[in-house]
């Protein structure tokens, strides 16, 4: 039995399987089982997989609700407020709910892998006292690193064992996702250029981020979409980490980083995550670069905050 407690009415479980059979011989009469118990049922897993469930449903499938993870997910940031909207829209009193959500497969890259990671470990705090559903996270143990399925155990306080959910000895509680994420960054590179600012250099900011994108061959969609989400990261350095910070920029083989750091801390886990309420005074930063950009990496360390963007090239 787990060491820490879990919401009885969100149940986040994890399902360990091996290859395509494992995978429909044991999400099907999940899925069914939601099914025949009138639960509303959302399946979001990558095109492929659903089109091999849709296979083992046959006639049933067409009750099922369907999202293509490699679109909603591809920015882990966004799989939460997609789970919010599947609840909002249709929970009722008295009735569950059921999910399937595959955030990790063979393909992610290292740095999604890490974010993918902690979106697993940050749902049981976004989910708790909220839904009363059943949300299944699949784990491919012949494709991915025994260091993931690990880490899977770590961040789910239920496995789904032949058809039984367990509690899971390994999960860290939700307690863990609650404190200041700080899993280290690898370095930036040593040549990356950088420009250190305040109030007064907003505008240098933006020319500075505009001309590095366009110097590493950014579109100018692109590159306008980034400016927009690093002046907002800029601006809540000024307000939030201290009155200002550093700003970096490099070029990887597949994306255009661009980092900033300042005195801050990020102490909210869903910072990011949570759409602004109607109204809302503030807030709305974090949020809006998570909606311009691929991929975002926001870490509280001793000295402050560090954020990173990824615009993936066209």
């Amino acid at each position: 039995m787990s060491a820490h407690s879990h919401d009885p009415d969100f149940r986040h479980a994890a399902l360990f399987y091996a290859g395509d059979d494992g995978y429909v011989d044991s999400l099907v009469p999940f899925i069914r089982g939601g099914l025949e118990a009138q639960e509303p049922v959302l399946v979001m897993v990558p095109g492929r997989k659903a089109d091999l469930l849709c296979e083992g449903l046959r006639s049933d499938a067409g009750e099922v609700h369907f999202a293509n993870m490699a679109e909603v997910g591809a920015n882990p940031a966004h799989i939460i407020p997609a789970w919010r909207d599947f609840v909002t829209k249709r929970s009722a009193p008295g009735r569950r709910l059921r999910g399937i959500g595959e955030p990790i497969w063979a393909g992610r890259t290292p740095d999604e892998l890490v974010e993918c990671q902690h979106h697993e470990a940050l749902l049981n705090v976004a989910f708790h006292g909220a839904a009363a559903m059943d949300l299944l996270c699949p784990y491919d143990e012949r494709a991915l690193d025994a260091a993931v399925v690990e880490e899977a155990l770590r961040s789910h306080p239920i496995v789904l064992e032949d058809g039984d959910f367990h509690d899971c000895a390994e999960y860290e509680g939700a307690e863990s996702a609650t404190a200041p994420f700080a899993k280290p960054l690898s370095n930036p590179p040593a040549d990356a250029p950088q420009l250190a600012f305040d109030v007064s250099a907003l505008d240098a900011v933006r020319g500075f981020v505009a001309v590095c994108a366009a110097e590493a061959g950014m579109s100018r969609t692109r590159r306008d979409d980034l400016v927009l989400a690093v002046n907002e990261l800029a601006s809540n350095s000024i307000l939030h980490g201290g009155g200002g910070g550093v700003l970096r920029a490099w070029s990887e083989p597949s994306a255009f980083v661009v980092e900033i750091r300042d005195r801050g801390r990020i102490d909210a886990p869903l910072a990011g995550r949570e759409a602004p309420a109607s109204g809302q005074i503030g807030g709305h930063g974090l949020w809006l670069v998570n909606q311009l950009c691929d991929l975002i990496q926001m870490r509280t360390f001793d000295t402050g905050s560090v954020v990173r963007v990824h615009m993936y090239r066209d």
